[in-house]
């Protein structure tokens, strides 16, 4: 059957590659990948129902953490499955219209973490600076009011790319150097003038890296302001510690954004198979270890994991 349907410019499927240069490791590739993607299910999971069942655990910052650990769970969901099934399945085809919708959920739940990662900055920067006035200024209709702005932003941007990407004629082929639908990848197989397409993707980008990690940093910068402040050594080790989580998912989720763009300018000759298993990697990583680094660092959410095992041996 032709990849392309006749009454459209379009074609009817896709078909990914998975990682080009790397199929013949693509079996064993699947093995960490499946289980980065076991270990996100188990940890947010466990995370969202720790937090939605703990009566103690509904401050704003664990309203977040719930925020962060439901998109971490979407986010990994929207690619894993089908790259698994490309690495151990073969099943390489993907319908025109759910290539779209993937690469709609992917970057749009990517966009929606930054601005979560943002509100958690802003959280802490309230409780170390401004304490006496925390419950007064994180009120729940200013929490509800953040989610509604971090989805409507991340729907905002990216509902115009299924629709430019539906107006170009695809006859370059059909067949994705990648393992899920990517924009850019995308738009390297269609014909026409794609300089827009180019332009507003790195606007996006530019937008959402720069600008929410550019505030992320003004927020730390007056946090340790205040903390250094503080009288007591002990104090200030303690306000900061209330940061340590945070400032790891932070890293988790921007350092292999910033070295999968830098890798994309410095290092263009580089093989496929690198630029992709960044990108890989940088939708495989935080999901994996946030729950990781929330359940390790929270004494809370340590607590209250180490009662639910104790009680279960019991």
């Amino acid at each position: 059957m032709s990849a392309y349907n006749i009454t459209s410019t379009h074609p009817a499927a896709f078909v990914l590659m998975g990682i080009p240069g790397l199929e013949h490791l693509h079996s064993w590739i699947a093995v960490p990948f499946c289980l980065a993607y076991t270990l996100a299910l188990l940890g947010n999971c466990s995370l969202l129902f720790i937090i939605l069942t703990d009566a103690a655990l509904q401050e704003p910052m664990y309203v977040f953490l719930a925020m962060l650990a439901a998109i971490d769970l979407a986010l990994s969901s929207s690619t894993l499955p089908k790259m698994l099934g490309i690495f151990w399945f073969r099943d390489q085809e993907i319908n025109f219209h759910a290539c779209l919708v993937q690469m709609f959920f992917l970057h749009s739940f990517a966009i929606m973490e930054s601005a979560v990662l943002l509100a958690m900055a802003f959280d802490r920067y309230v409780a170390i600076c401004k304490p006496l006035y925390y419950t007064t200024i994180l009120t729940r209709p200013l929490i509800t009011k953040i989610g509604i702005a971090t989805v409507t932003r991340a729907v905002t941007l990216m509902t115009p790319l299924p629709f430019l990407l539906r107006r170009f004629h695809y006859c370059r082929g059909s067949v994705i150097a990648h393992c899920y639908c990517e924009h850019m990848a995308v738009v390297r197989l269609a014909c026409g003038d794609t300089h827009f397409n180019n332009i507003y993707g790195i606007a996006v980008a530019l937008i959402i890296v720069v600008l929410d990690l550019l505030f992320v940093i003004l927020s730390y910068i007056f946090i340790l302001r205040a903390v250094l402040q503080l009288a007591s050594q002990e104090a200030r080790y303690k306000a900061f510690g209330t940061c340590v989580s945070h400032i790891g998912a932070i890293l988790a989720f921007y350092t292999p954004v910033v070295i999968s763009s830098v890798m994309h300018r410095v290092a263009r000759r580089a093989a496929p198979h690198v630029h992709i298993l960044l990108a890989s990697f940088y939708l495989l990583f935080p999901p994996m270890v946030n729950p990781i680094i929330y359940g390790v660092k929270t004494k809370q959410i340590r607590e209250r994991v180490l009662g639910l095992l104790l009680r279960k041996d019991v």
